[in-house]
């Protein structure tokens, strides 16, 4: 190949993300397949040759397996990491490279025969680390969950064994009155990331996760929305001081961009578990709970169902006992506070209190001044509301058009960055 090619035509909504191995491209898109043989929502993984790269019928497609969406990939001299998503639980697998497989098939991960990294029970966030050396067979992630302290680990893809190089040390004193011996934390069963595998590894105590799952208790939950949508609610606990049907809690969302909705490690929650409270994260639609098809049904014209998710999810917390009724707080950052905001003015009573950090609120004003600095991106979020539908529909939930007139509304706090350049002064004094 000589001088720049152009790989694949523009095509409005349809994304390439692209290695070279070898003399070989692996693609990672969702553009349409011939056939209806894909959604063209999610992704799946292309690999051709180089010189093949216009022939779409010499290259082979490589699907994710069933209730499992690609995330992203990393490549290196003999091995290809996956990041896979399984009904809004995160998963890594490595497959080696190349693979032995005919240029012309179609065929699943299964099929690669990959190793899934071993990951702890509870897992709810895997990032990549520093992993920068392409002969390295070492792949390096920080895990982490609600319950368990950040850790490092490295995975040897070549003898497909894990070490675990640190873990966040967390002291008695920040354990408040679970009364933990310090650096002595509960040890954590390795569980085979795959969800069908029941096979699980064999370390020595110092090659094992340790976590706090003995004092706090961390259940997922699948919640039915309006319309019928199963929606993964977290929900973490302590075992000694919650006690059903009469402990408070608060209910944390976001819902926008396909992000995943942060439920890592953080000591800052102990003290509110020690007192009994809960903690429950919703992974409304419009996140990245499920891949680009969830996000794609929560953003534009869809952005009601991340309102409808959060709802259902506040609803089933109080109904099930997690959380005493009037007593259910909610939370939301930045784009989660149009979530919360929405939420509490078209449901003022499922809430005692809301807590919005510096919030966008002003949805309507902000997406028709073009001259702010997010407003052009945001039309793939929200809709662009110079048109009409998209107006109305932006109209119907914009927080700041909609506050509730003659009923009681729950106590809020907002918070608010005042050097944050990307806002406008009047828009932090909303």
């Amino acid at each position: 190949m000589d001088g720049l090619q152009r790989l694949c035509e523009r095509t409005s909504g349809v994304q390439y993300f692209v290695e070279h191995h070898s003399s070989l491209f692996y693609i990672l898109t969702n553009a349409p397949l011939p056939d209806g043989q894909w959604s063209g929502e999610e992704y799946y993984l292309v690999r051709c040759r180089v010189e093949d790269i216009e022939s779409p019928k010499l290259q082979t497609i490589i699907l994710p397996d069933k209730d499992t969406s690609l995330c992203d990939m990393d490549i290196f001299n003999g091995h290809l990491v996956l990041f896979l998503n399984k009904k809004g639980l995160p998963l890594l697998c490595s497959l080696n490279l190349p693979f032995e497989i005919d240029f012309k098939n179609q065929v699943y991960i299964q099929d690669l025969k990959p190793w899934y990294f071993p990951l702890p029970l509870n897992t709810c966030s895997s990032v990549p680390g520093s992993n920068h050396d392409f002969l390295n067979t070492v792949y390096r992630v920080v895990l982490s969950s609600p319950v368990m302290p950040d850790v490092i680990a490295d995975y040897d893809m070549s003898r497909q064994t894990y070490s675990i190089v640190h873990q966040e040390e967390v002291n008695c004193d920040s354990a408040g009155q679970s009364r933990i011996p310090p650096f002595e934390l509960i040890n954590n069963p390795i569980q085979e990331a795959c969800i069908e595998s029941k096979e699980s590894a064999s370390h020595s105590d110092s090659q094992r996760w340790k976590d706090f799952s003995e004092v706090y208790c961390c259940k997922r939950e699948e919640v039915v929305s309006h319309d019928g949508v199963k929606v993964p609610l977290t929900i973490v606990y302590s075992r000694e001081f919650w006690q059903k049907g009469q402990s408070p809690g608060i209910l944390v969302g976001y819902g926008a961009y396909g992000e995943d909705l942060d439920k890592s490690w953080c000591s800052d929650r102990l003290s509110l578990l020690d007192r009994g409270w809960v903690v429950a994260f919703a992974d409304v639609r419009g996140g990245g709970g499920g891949g680009r098809s969830w996000h794609k049904s929560g953003s534009g014209l869809n952005k009601h169902n991340s309102i409808s998710d959060f709802v259902s999810c506040g609803n089933y917390l109080v109904n099930e006992g997690y959380i005493r009724k009037d007593h259910l707080g909610a939370v939301g950052w930045s784009a989660g506070c149009l979530l919360v905001g929405a939420t509490i003015n078209m449901y003022p009573q499922l809430f005692r209190a809301a807590i919005l950090k510096v919030p966008f609120l002003d949805v309507c004003n902000t997406l028709l001044d073009p001259s702010l600095p997010l407003t052009i991106l945001d039309y793939e979020e929200f809709g662009n509301p110079q048109i009409q539908s998209n107006f109305d529909s932006i109209f119907s939930f914009s927080p700041y058009d909609n506050i509730p007139q003659d009923c009681c509304f729950p106590s809020v706090m907002v918070t608010s960055a005042v050097n944050d350049s990307r806002q406008s002064h009047s828009s932090k004094s909303l």
